[in-house]
């Protein structure tokens, strides 16, 4: 996953990196590869040990609501951009408002990339491959793409409306089978959004 991202980066670079004079051609590489670790270090850890806070910002990001210029004013957006700026102005010796150029520049391009699961981002990468990459292969079998959806516009799924997918998702979480899937079927729906999170959290977060 990070070698898909890291090509993603790369393909996106031109202008904010290699042509760039602030970055000396013989940093380009190790420049990408810290923008490339900026984007994965933070869905890690919002992902992992931010909460159901973190993992609902992260879904939300990548809703299409948020494509275009608009996802640099997005919280998780904003604090890759400020973890990228850090390590640039600290192992590379770039200035501070070059970094943070380079930052405004390369990320919003790469994150539209992602954005709503795009299947065009090259070498297979999209939302799903992201996320399975991130969780070590945890959510394979999850539907990472309507996960996305539910969270766009800040808002909780709430019309609990017994969709296959939100049921298996609960079953992956609680290692049910087929038994426990028919007895929840045969309970009330009344699982909320805060409880689907909680469960995510725990499966991201283990290692």
């Amino acid at each position: 996953m990070f070698e898909q991202l890291l090509e993603l980066v790369k393909s996106q670079s031109g202008e904010a990196i290699v042509n760039n004079p602030a970055v000396p051609n013989e940093h380009n590489e190790a420049v990408m590869n810290e923008a490339t670790n900026s984007i994965t270090s933070t869905l890690q850890g919002l992902l992992s040990s931010g909460g159901s806070n973190g993992i609902a910002q992260v879904l939300n990001m990548f809703s299409n609501q948020n494509a275009g210029a608009d996802v640099n004013n997005h919280p998780v957006a904003q604090t890759m951009s400020s973890n990228l700026v850090s390590s640039l102005m600290s192992k590379f010796g770039i200035g501070g408002q070059q970094a943070g150029g380079i930052a405004s520049m390369l990320l919003p391009m790469v994150l539209n990339k992602l954005i709503g699961g795009s299947s065009n981002t090259g070498g297979g990468l999209n939302i799903q491959s992201l996320f399975n990459g991130l969780s070590g292969g945890k959510t394979g079998g999850m539907d990472i793409g309507s996960l996305v959806a539910q969270f766009g516009g800040n808002a909780l799924d709430k019309n609990h409306d017994g969709h296959v997918d939100l049921q298996d998702l609960m079953a992956a979480f609680t290692g049910g089978g087929a038994q426990q899937q028919q007895q929840q079927q045969q309970q009330p729906t009344a699982q909320t959004g805060g409880g689907i999170l909680d469960a995510l959290t725990g499966l991201l977060g283990k290692s």
